[in-house]
């Protein structure tokens, strides 16, 4: 009797435990104005905890902490996102999350809000997302101020480019035209008697805005996109690329092969959502930004976000085209590719893109992209983007060298859009008294490379490869050239596509059976060495890659 009393004793006391254990589960409902709403995201703000309410629009959400408050979040397409208004602890029933719609319209008379903080307002982006304590901080203003994107409106090799002159303001003389019966009007080379600091898109077509600001100058160029002078840009427009035109983007117009149309550069791919007065619109990447007029955008996180400004077609001829190199790449698939994001944008640098003592988050880091966007003037970036194997060997009197370049890296051709963008793959052989041995065989750098002294960086006529798309003009026949807003046709083009590789090979004279030294450079240049010199620009070369071997 005993026994049996013990347990069941043991037992009652197991049922009250189970009663009274600590819930885990918090249920409630999602609805707007009109009633339920079925299949919304509802979060734990902050986390990867999150469900989708059932088709009477409720839900519970399951594996909570016991004892541990939290916010709820809820959101779905075409509402802003809502949150709920306490924190509440497991084991309640949450009243309802309610959904406010945003607009599906996009209203023209929009005043864009400016990033910086001396704009005055509170919303102005450098307030929450930037951290001036921190000089080493990866809040979002804070690398996009750093970024190549917060200056595309001031670049001074687009608008030196764009204007004809060279960094001190002289101006090359205006396009001299001669005409014929059967083409018209046409372009001559200029004058070689008259001083010349370059081309430029206003010397061609002087009294014309063209479209460059549709990409360089969003903002600005919106409602104008053939009529805006970037060199006249002012206010949120001379920023650029600037975070509340991005923020406010909410699709892309592309063809049936995924790409832009060859007549809608920039802001004329974009389908924005601006707001009416009195109300605001950010899109982004996350679903539990609330409260405020925030909405989630999954195109925040695909490469057709980029797509409009980084595919570029003039008369006919494809200039520039990271997207569809990308989307023609293995990259591009879905399943084991990378977006532009991924290697553009990339996470894990920061936990929080709201400062702390603003109402920001602490969330894992590999959730949130950088904004720091390295590119073409990353030299980090670059030296990562390819990777350079030598073999050398002595061959009948001969030294010969083979190198492969392989675009293992990069998800697009190296290297990518501007046309004035190379590599320079430079091979150099000397004996043991350090002198150069002479080039028996193999591909020489062309006169673009530079003709002068190669200390200097003129490289013309030493043994190696320029990896370039290179424009000629189709009424001057000058090549190469940067004034794609002329009609050009493809001379050649030997960049390296995603995941191939290239192999040149090399031969010297060898005159003794000494050692030889064998230096190879694979150098990145912004711009032909001619056009950075007559426009004056600050554009060092960066070496991405330099070996020396020795062969016995």
């Amino acid at each position: 009797m005993t026994r049996n009393r013990g347990s069941m004793m043991l037992l009652i006391s197991f049922l009250l435990t189970a009663c009274v254990r600590t819930p885990t589960t918090i249920s409630g409902s999602v609805r707007d104005q009109e009633g339920p709403i079925a299949g919304a995201i509802v979060r734990v703000q902050g986390t990867d905890r999150f469900i989708t309410t059932d088709q009477d629009g409720t839900f519970t959400l399951a594996g909570l902490t016991p004892d541990q408050a939290v916010i709820l979040t809820a959101w779905a397409s075409g509402y802003y996102i809502a949150a709920g208004e306490a924190a509440y602890q497991p084991g309640e029933t949450v009243a309802e999350l309610l959904l406010v719609p945003h607009s599906q319209d996009d209203s023209p008379d929009y005043e864009w809000l400016s990033a910086y903080s001396h704009a005055g307002l509170e919303n102005n982006c450098q307030n929450c997302h930037a951290d001036a304590d921190d000089p080493g901080s990866a809040l979002p203003f804070d690398e996009w101020r750093l970024d190549a994107h917060s200056k595309s409106a001031q670049n001074v090799r687009f608008l030196t480019m764009y204007s004809g002159t060279d960094v001190y303001g002289n101006q090359s003389p205006l396009t001299c035209r001669g005409s014929g019966r059967d083409y018209g009007s046409f372009p001559l080379p200029p004058d070689s008697s008259q001083p010349y600091y370059g081309p430029g898109f206003q010397l061609d077509f002087p009294g014309t805005a063209g479209n460059c600001a549709a990409c360089h100058a969003p903002a600005a160029s919106v409602q104008a996109p053939y009529a805006t002078d970037p060199t006249a840009v002012s206010g949120v427009g001379s920023e650029g690329v600037t975070c509340d035109f991005c923020h406010k983007v909410w699709d892309v117009k592309l063809d049936d092969s995924g790409m832009p149309f060859p007549n809608m550069p920039g802001v004329l791919s974009y389908d924005l959502r601006r707001p009416e007065e009195g109300h605001q619109f950010f899109a982004g990447p996350f679903d539990d930004v609330a409260p405020g007029e925030d909405t989630y955008s999954p195109l925040q996180q695909e490469s057709q976000f980029c797509a409009p400004c980084h595919y570029g077609v003039f008369w006919d001829t494809v200039v520039y085209n990271s997207y569809g190199e990308w989307l023609q790449s293995d990259y591009s698939d879905p399943e084991s590719g990378k977006t532009c994001q991924n290697c553009h944008m990339p996470a894990g640098l920061t936990d929080h893109f709201t400062r702390l003592d603003g109402g920001g988050l602490v969330r894992d880091a590999e959730t949130i992209f950088s904004h720091r966007m390295p590119g073409a003037q990353d030299e980090q970036l670059l030296k990562n983007a390819v990777s350079v194997s030598i073999e050398t060997r002595r061959e009948a009197g001969e030294i010969v060298v083979q190198v492969a370049i392989t675009n293992d890296n990069t998800g697009h051709h190296v290297p990518t859009d501007s046309p004035l963008r190379h590599l320079i793959l430079v091979v150099q052989a000397e004996d043991g008294a350090g002198i150069a041995l002479t080039q028996s065989g193999g591909p020489t750098i062309p006169d673009w490379g530079g003709i002068g002294e190669a200390s200097e960086g003129y490289y013309a006529g030493l043994p190696g490869t320029i990896y370039a798309k290179i424009l000629q003009e189709v009424w001057t026949r000058i090549y190469p050239s940067g004034a794609y807003w002329n009609p050009t046709r493809v001379l050649q083009d030997n960049r390296i596509p995603a995941l191939e590789t290239d192999t040149t090979t090399y031969r010297f004279a060898a005159v003794s059976q000494g050692q030889v030294s064998v230096e190879v450079s694979l150098i990145y240049r912004r711009a032909f060495i001619d056009l950075r010199d007559q426009k004056g620009w600050d554009a060092p070369d960066i070496v991405i890659a330099a070996h020396r071997l020795i062969v016995d």
